[in-house]
């Protein structure tokens, strides 16, 4: 194996912030890992973190868009939305009620995720789930 042969591939698709693009971008997510075991909870991410995308920022307005990037290595599957911005406030998880009609998206990226990590740019906001693709060891090595 050459020493610079990685074992992260890393893919990008950019769309127009159409309420459409949510299901090409939750098509594109499926393709690349079909077969997967993680591929079902990657899929509703997507497409939870990209209908925010259009729904809460600038993404959403006239030539708006946002930027989906996957991420697979042995141990994680990242998945980051990147909106155009235009809001003041960061997404956030906000525990509304279960009879609530909006506002439970990111609550529910958080519960398929192991870790959901959101930076604030300029530019917009990033938000990214992590599936771990084996349960981690607790700390002192071995599970009980």
């Amino acid at each position: 194996m050459h020493e610079y042969t990685s074992k992260i591939r890393v893919w990008g698709l950019s769309c127009p912030g159409f309420p459409e693009e949510v299901s090409r971008a939750r098509r594109w997510t499926r393709d690349i890992l079909r077969g997967s075991p993680l591929a079902e909870d990657a899929e509703l991410i997507v497409s939870e973190l990209s209908a925010n995308a259009i729904l809460h920022t600038a993404s959403g307005r006239e030539q708006g868009g946002f930027h989906l990037a996957l991420a697979i290595s042995p141990q994680v599957v990242a998945l980051s939305v990147t909106d155009d911005g235009g809001t003041s406030t960061a997404p956030k998880t906000q525990h509304q009620d279960q009879d609530a009609e909006h506002g439970r998206g990111l609550d529910m990226v958080s519960a398929l995720a192991q870790r959901v990590i959101v930076h604030t740019s300029q530019a917009g906001h990033t938000v990214t789930a992590e599936l771990f693709t084996a349960p981690k060891e607790p700390a002192g090595g071995h599970p009980c």
